[in-house]
């Protein structure tokens, strides 16, 4: 795993970890999205410039790689000539040309392998980039179904219970009220009745006394007459 890679993972997670915990989600996104954004023009910007290298280098080592080829067949012919010094010569500045090639041909290599790392990674970044766009359109819809779940939740709640609810709700404090006064009357009016009831006992029981009273003084003065 390159570093870049690693870089990456520990990015993402770290969003999608933040994400759970932030307050505005949508906010917290355009962030990423714009320090991501910035990234992938640095990074093709990079590429670029790596694949213009590269192709410098190719030019290079195709360059030793003719002129390598073109004096051993100096070489060559100079041998068929019986010119062995020529020949000597021409083979001599042929392993110059050998050794350029070689050069430049592992530069090429080693740069189109890291370009190619480079590039992988640039569509990793797009890739990211997009999931995560698209978790903010996500988002989005989300805080919107919220706010409209509110506003129907706030019209449900008041809008409607000023009509019906609130029609219904003044009937019954009405009705509650007349009951009410009509329980208050009719505990009164007992209450009443209790207490003449409770009178007229009294007073029938004090009479009761006074004439028993008098009936033992008329026993008495009659036993006496005797």
């Amino acid at each position: 795993m390159t570093i870049m890679r690693r870089i990456r993972d520990i990015s993402v997670a770290t969003l999608n970890d933040r994400l759970e915990k932030a307050e505005d989600p949508v906010r917290l996104i355009d962030e990423y999205l714009h320090a991501q954004i910035e990234q992938i023009r640095q990074s093709e910007k990079l590429l670029q410039q790596c694949l213009q290298h590269a192709s410098q280098l190719k030019s290079q080592y195709q360059q030793a790689e003719d002129l390598m080829n073109k004096r051993e067949e100096q070489a060559l012919l100079a041998l068929k000539a019986g010119e062995d010094d020529l020949a000597r010569l021409a083979l001599q500045e042929k392993l110059l040309h050998q050794e350029k090639f070689e050069q430049y041909k592992k530069l090429y290599d080693d740069t189109m392998e890291s370009t190619a790392e480079l590039s992988r990674q640039l569509e990793q970044m797009k890739r990211d980039y997009r999931e995560v766009y698209n978790k903010r359109q996500y988002y989005i819809a989300r805080m919107e179904s919220a706010r409209l779940q509110q506003q129907m939740n706030e019209r449900l709640g008041f809008a409607g219970r000023s009509t019906s609810e609130r029609i219904f709700q003044r009937l019954e404090d009405q009705v509650s009220g007349i009951e009410l006064e009509a329980k208050s009357l009719s505990e009164l009016r007992r209450q009443g009745e209790e207490m003449l009831y409770d009178a007229g006992m009294s007073l029938k029981q004090v009479l009761d006394g006074e004439l028993a009273r008098l009936k033992q003084k008329l026993e008495r003065e009659g036993a006496g007459g005797q």
